[in-house]
Order: structure tokens, then C-alpha cells, then sequence
């Protein structure tokens, strides 16, 4: 048998610490739809929104405690803008999920990923690349398959609506991040869009009508729950993410509607097979979104210049 040497190409079968991190996290990211949706049946949308989120803002407040008090407007400003696209994200998404499966909901939101290089497109003026546009084109075709009514006609209801928004708003979200991003300290600006996102779904309870639900335990247990998930993938995410690189970062939350579906199905959900191969195609549209070109592409284009 020949050693390999130093130089040669090297295999990994294995995942390191921070990836490994990413995959639980995302395993636990899947499975909030179901959970959610449950919730649904003893509170409203916003309620339930507000409650999620203002826990999650308590612990994160907790753990930024010590550096709380440099807060700039820059960083306030900052969690404001990203708050309010959480709060429409995953209120919108609640909404949907009032009338939607949960797999089908989460392969809707997986959506936020091709979307972000078309608002970034139509924002920044910055036009997609050839892998962003082949990950839109399936991505589309598999919401068409995912959304007809039933998995056999085309179609959009008033729940796919909600939830292609609520990810429309979510890709907003990682922009502003993006944007922000080493200009702001992570831990306050957490706090700030957390507590944002809770203080407009409990204020858009009057206008709304949506009464103040009964307390239950269901109704507990899932938004302190979903609190401390929230605040712990947040920070997971930020800590594992210096040493994982964005593109298999991206790859690895592309099994997060794949666990929604697992646990809809150990549920009771079943999607026909049409929405299945439609949600194969979201999958792969996010993954393919997220890869570099060919190098006979980029040949090409260096040609063409």
C-alpha cells in the first residue's frame, strides 16, 4: 500500500465540531414548523409571535447583559430594520401555517435562498450569476409542483401566498445582516431585533382584533421552547459559521424543510408525489443557488469580456 503524500488531495468522511453543530441545530430548526403549527390551535399568530420572540429577547438580554450598555443608534437602527423582517417573516409564516401543512410551509420558506440574489439584484443592482439563476429556475418549478392544490394543478392559496412573502421577507433579513455585518456588535443587535419582533406582534394584536389567548401549557412549553431555540440557533449559527464557509453552511440548512417534512410525515402529514418531487426541486435549488459556477463557465464569461 502507497502512503499518500502531503500533497495529495485529501477526503473528508466526517464532519467537524462547528458543521456538526449546524446539523443539529438544523434538525431542531425542522421541526419548530410542526410545533408552531400545533401552537396554533390555542393562540393567535401574533400572540403566539410575540411571546416566542420576547423570550427569546429576555435570554439573549441575559447573555448580552455585560455589553448592553454600549449600545450605538447605529446598532439600534440596525436591530430595528432586521426585527421588522423577522417580525414579518415569521408572522406571515404563522399566518400560512394556519392553513398549510407544516412540510409544505417550511419547503416554501427554503425559498428565502434563491430569493436573496434576485432582491439583491433589484435593491444593489447587482444581477445574479449563471448557478443563482439555474438555483431560481428550480426553485420555481418545484413551488409550482409544491403549491398546486392537492400536488396535481398549479395553483397558489392564501397560505402559500403568506409563506412565499414570509420568505421574501426572511431573504431582507440576511441582506441586512449581510449589510451590517462587522460594523455592529452581534450580541446587542440580537437583542434589539428580538425585542423588535416581539413588541410589533403583541402591538398589531389591537388593530387586528386577535384577543389575548388563555395560557395552557401547550401554549407555554411551545413559545418559551421555541424561545430558548431561537436564541440558542442564533447563536450557534454565529459562533459556528467563523470557521464553516457560507456555501456549505448554505448546503447544510438546505436539510432544514427535508426535517420539517420527517417529522410532518412521522405526524401524520403526507404529501402527494407530485409536492414531493417539487420539494426535491426547492432543495435542490437552494443547494445549486449557493454553488460556483463551472470552470468552462467562467471561462466563458472571461471571453466574452
Amino acid at each position: 500500500m502507497v502512503a499518500a503524500t502531503s500533497s495529495a488531495p485529501r477526503f473528508r468522511f466526517f464532519f467537524s465540531k462547528s458543521e456538526a453543530v449546524l446539523i443539529v441545530i438544523t434538525v431542531i430548526w425542522g421541526a419548530t414548523f410542526l410545533t408552531v403549527q400545533n401552537a396554533l390551535a390555542v393562540s393567535g399568530p401574533l400572540f403566539f409571535v410575540g411571546l416566542r420572540f420576547g423570550t427569546a429577547a429576555l435570554l439573549m438580554g441575559l447573555f448580552a447583559a455585560p455589553v448592553l450598555r454600549g449600545l450605538t443608534w447605529h446598532e439600534a437602527r440596525a436591530g430595528i430594520f432586521i426585527g421588522i423582517c423577522i417580525f414579518l417573516g415569521y408572522t406571515l409564516q404563522t399566518y400560512g401555517l394556519q392553513t398549510i401543512p407544516s412540510s409544505k410551509s417550511a419547503f416554501i420558506t427554503a425559498l428565502y435562498v434563491p430569493i436573496v440574489p434576485l432582491l439583491q439584484w433589484f435593491v444593489l443592482r447587482r444581477p445574479p450569476g449563471l448557478m443563482s439563476w439555474l438555483g431560481i429556475a428550480l426553485a420555481f418549478g418545484g413551488l409550482v409542483l409544491l403549491a398546486g392544490p392537492d400536488g396535481t394543478s398549479i395553483g397558489l392559496g392564501i397560505g402559500e401566498v403568506l409563506t412565499l412573502i414570509s420568505a421574501i421577507a426572511i431573504a431582507a433579513e440576511i441582506i441586512l445582516i449581510g449589510g451590517y455585518a462587522g460594523r455592529v456588535d452581534v450580541r446587542r443587535v440580537t437583542v434589539v431585533q428580538l425585542a423588535t419582533a416581539s413588541l410589533l406582534a403583541f402591538g398589531g394584536m389591537v388593530p387586528m382584533g386577535e384577543p389575548i389567548p388563555a395560557m395552557s401549557s401547550l401554549l407555554v412549553a411551545s413559545a418559551v421552547g421555541l424561545g430558548i431555540a431561537s436564541a440558542g440557533i442564533q447563536l450557534a449559527m454565529n459562533w459556528a459559521q467563523k470557521t464553516v464557509s457560507p456555501t456549505r453552511a448554505t448546503v447544510i440548512y438546505a436539510g432544514e424543510p427535508v426535517w420539517a417534512g420527517i417529522v410532518g410525515r412521522l405526524a401524520g402529514e403526507r404529501l402527494p408525489a407530485a409536492a414531493l418531487i417539487g420539494a426535491a426541486l426547492i432543495v435542490a435549488g437552494v443547494i445549486v443557488s449557493e454553488l460556483k459556477p463551472p470552470r468552462w463557465a467562467k471561462e466563458r464569461r472571461s471571453a466574452e469580456v
